[in-house]
């Protein structure tokens, strides 16, 4: 060996190290690679940043974005409540379910973002059921990972690979090319779960239950305002209100009722609004109104309202729309010494204040004719989107709680049909190879803040930025062992010590390196070290590399039997109080039946 390719070597190594070890954030790591190939002479500045002109790059930041899209319209959760309602009293038929649609939106979107909104979901469950989350969350996490080898785009290591191959001047992977493969390995997976579930913890929903967070009815208990309920009032043609804005009805001043927010009839479909001073109201529309009983009755009776019936689904549309948030003034906020009134607060900020607490206490005066101190805590209801601003403004609030319901909140709900057909458009685009991968999903994600299935904000916030530097760091880790000769050297003794003994032999060889590997790093990282090595493998025996490329992708996503080989496994450690042990007693026997999977149908779609 030459000195150039210990330092490769030793820097491979330092690599697996601070990642196993988790000691800096991953993609510090790999900027100290890039630094440190750059200082030592070994790749030049141009070879070192190469990675960040790769259009592997921009590919998965609009993945990113197309997934953010399918939340933000709502179309996850729907298949969530579609899930409760089918599960029925089944825990099996609930995994069996549960599986298939992680798998099913995790071949589109972030696995990661998948188990993230599941896991609510399954607690859920669980709190209304006899079911065990210990039952579930695993095989949850592991359906998510192998989503991974259902389609190009479902994870990134598939990407990875396949621009390997493109850079090595072959075709690379198309859209369906890992489908067949990923079905078999799910179909597996569920049948493997259903078998080991007796061997998964027992545990009750409560113990599960991440954070502290509480619900909107918590906070408006924590206010006094319990004894106040929801309501619903139809505004007639001949109401006085007609016409006139919220702010000069003046309806809290005059009644001591507070709108929240209106319900109003579009021309297709109605909508929830929320309740900002200069909202003019028109007939037939519905107040959302929170008030105790005497109240309502002296508006309608004044005003000439019509009282509706608050139904379940009422409750959960206008959620939707519609929340609550608890804030504290710091001591530098420009509300202190002043009312409410005169700062205007309803025009300045579109929420409306629903109590004050001073020293923990809710405050019974109106709150119209409360002088703002610091410390005070208040209770904000209006539109999600409004609520979400207050967090960028810390000079004058501290947000203290955001209530559970948040998580399920689909602010771009009335898109989803625009969502769904902008997915499938991409799907049809790169199955058909209509324009290139890196175009279909720039176009997807494009039109995903065209059509305001996300904002432009939610669209940047949404692109994992520590992926990409991870990624594109790595690269050029696979470069300098490439000049320096350190893959030809790894290509020769895994060629020498299995190539004799065939390509099965090979195939399983490069699996179970790759899967081994998986346990302790990334799987991008993974598959950024692992792909040149299979190409190079399979142009020095003279074979096609195509069937060792997959089973290095196919691997990349099966290493199930660690709790933190992937951050999919790890979320669901805590919520479903599993042991290390567990992982493996269930992670290594389906890793063995992947690889089994693997070395019969990869030959045969991908001859050797």
């Amino acid at each position: 060996m030459t000195a150039e390719m210990l330092f490769a070597f030793g820097l491979v190594l330092a690599v697996i190290i601070l990642f196993a070890g988790n000691w800096i954030r991953p993609d510090i790591v790999a900027l100290l690679v890039i630094l440190t190939l750059l200082l030592s002479g070994l790749l030049t500045a141009r070879e070192v940043t190469a990675g960040f002109g790769e259009p592997l790059l921009p590919m998965i930041a609009g993945l990113f974005v197309i997934g953010e899209g399918l939340v933000r319209t709502g179309l996850a959760y729907r298949l969530g409540d579609w899930l409760m309602r089918t599960a029925g009293a089944s825990e099996s038929r609930l995994l069996v379910l549960l599986m298939l649609v992680a798998g099913a939106l995790g071949a589109f979107m972030s696995s990661t973002g998948v188990v993230a909104i599941f896991i609510p979901v399954v607690l859920s469950i669980c709190a209304k059921t006899d079911f065990s989350p210990g039952r579930l969350l695993l095989p949850l996490a592991f359906a998510a990972m192998i989503s991974g080898m259902l389609t190009l785009i479902a994870t990134p290591p598939n990407l990875v690979v396949s621009e390997e191959l493109q850079q090595a001047g072959l075709e690379p992977f198309t859209f369906f090319s890992f489908t067949p493969i990923g079905v078999t390995v799910m179909i597996a997976g569920i049948l493997s779960m259903l078998l080991a579930v007796r061997f998964l913890p027992v545990n009750h929903q409560r113990e599960s239950m991440p954070g502290n967070r509480r619900k909107m009815e918590d906070l408006v208990e924590d206010y006094g305002l319990s004894e106040r309920g929801w309501h619903r009032l139809r505004l007639r043609q001949g109401s006085a209100l007609v016409g006139q804005t919220l702010a000069t009805a003046r309806l809290r001043t005059r009644y001591g009722v507070t709108v929240v927010g209106l319900r109003r009839q579009e021309r297709f479909a109605a909508s929830i609004i929320p309740a900002l001073a200069d909202t003019e109201l028109r007939a037939g529309d519905e107040l959302l109104v929170l008030s105790e009983t005497a109240e309502i009755d002296h508006l309608i009776e004044t005003e000439g309202l019509r009282p509706l019936p608050v139904e379940k689904t009422d409750r959960q549309i206008v959620r939707q729309e519609l929340g609550l948030a608890e804030v504290m003034l710091p001591p530098n906020s420009e509300l202190i010494g002043h009312t409410l009134a005169e700062v205007a607060f309803r025009s300045r900020h579109g929420l409306i204040v629903l109590g004050i607490k001073r020293k923990g206490q809710p405050l019974t005066d109106p709150l119209s004719a409360v002088k703002l101190a610091f410390g005070d805590s208040l209770l904000m209801a209006g539109g999600w989107r409004q609520i979400g601003l207050l967090q960028t403004d810390p000079k004058d609030f501290l947000v203290l709680s955001l209530p559970v319901e948040l998580d399920e909140v689909a602010p771009a709900r009335r898109r989803a049909p625009a969502a769904l057909s902008i997915l499938l458009a991409m799907i049809v685009a790169m199955a058909f190879s209509l324009v290139p991968n890196v175009a279909a999903v720039l176009l997807a994600a494009l039109a995903m803040g065209l059509f305001r299935c996300v904002d432009w904000d939610s669209a940047y916030r949404a692109i994992n930025w520590p992926s990409l530097v991870l990624i594109a760091g790595l690269l050029p880790l696979a470069t300098v062992l490439q000049k320096t000769g350190g893959i030809d050297l790894i290509v020769n003794g895994l060629v020498g010590s299995l190539g004799q003994a065939g390509p099965l032999a090979l195939l399983a060889g490069l699996f179970i390196m790759t899967a081994g590997l998986g346990l302790f790093i990334s799987n991008t990282a993974t598959a950024v070290l692992m792909a040149p090595i299979a190409i190079t493998a399979a142009q020095t025996l003279g074979i096609s590399p195509y069937p060792l490329a997959m089973t290095v992708a196919i691997a990349s996503s099966a290493a199930f039997a660690t709790p933190f080989s992937s951050p999919i496994n790890t979320l669901v450690l805590e919520p479903g109080h599993y042991r290390f042990s567990d992982y493996v007693r269930l992670g290594l026997p389906l890793m063995a039946v992947v690889l089994v999977i693997t070395l019969v149908i990869v030959p045969v779609l991908f001859p050797l």
